[in-house]
């Protein structure tokens, strides 16, 4: 057996803190992979809100949540994870969160993630985040603007105070070109 990935490490962490009817965010939905795993894990009676900017990305997710039956439950929206906050009232709790910072794999190498966005979007969840939830960032710093925002997410976390939060870094080191790594922020 090996040792999972990032991206495959990211829902097992998110698989042990989330549940049925539990309110989660796919802050970059993409091609949906993780929109879909959410959706299975909140169940009918929980709620996903995913955002991502690029209209082709939501199309195909949306087509997936229909087939699969799991659209009741979905919220999409056509704008950046930085609007988080406004989707999330006085009493959400969050359950869990999860980026997936870089670009879209398969897509335009220009449209990114950004750290002063990224970085919003991050501080609303963590004021909904309930105790033992999880906001999880896998991080693709091998593209231009990559390690800026690798770098501000990183100064970021390391800031956070370990009194209300543990913070996570989980990755390959030994592997060549920027391999990504996961932070995982859970609430105590």
């Amino acid at each position: 057996m090996n040792l999972p990935n990032a991206l495959a490490y990211s829902h097992t962490l998110l698989s042990e803190c989330v549940g049925p009817g539990d309110t989660v965010v796919d802050a970059t939905v993409g091609n949906g992979h993780d929109t879909l795993f959410l959706a299975n894990l909140v169940g009918h009676s929980g709620r996903v809100i995913g955002f991502d900017i690029q209209p082709a990305a939501l199309q195909e997710t949306q087509t997936q949540l229909n087939l699969t039956g799991l659209a009741p439950q979905v919220s999409l929206h056509a704008m950046g994870h930085e609007h988080v906050g406004e989707f999330l009232t006085a009493e959400t709790q969050v359950a869990g969160a999860i980026f997936n910072l870089g670009y879209l794999p398969g897509g335009d190498k220009s449209l990114i993630t950004h750290p002063s966005t990224t970085l919003t979007a991050v501080k609303a969840l963590l004021d909904h985040l309930h105790r033992g939830g999880r906001v999880i960032l896998v991080v693709y710093s091998g593209h231009p603007g990559g390690l800026t925002e690798r770098d501000a997410v990183l100064d970021f976390c390391q800031q956070l105070p370990q009194k209300s939060y543990q913070v996570l870094q989980y990755g390959f080191i030994n592997q060549i070109h920027h391999p990504p790594f996961l932070l995982a922020i859970e609430r105590r």
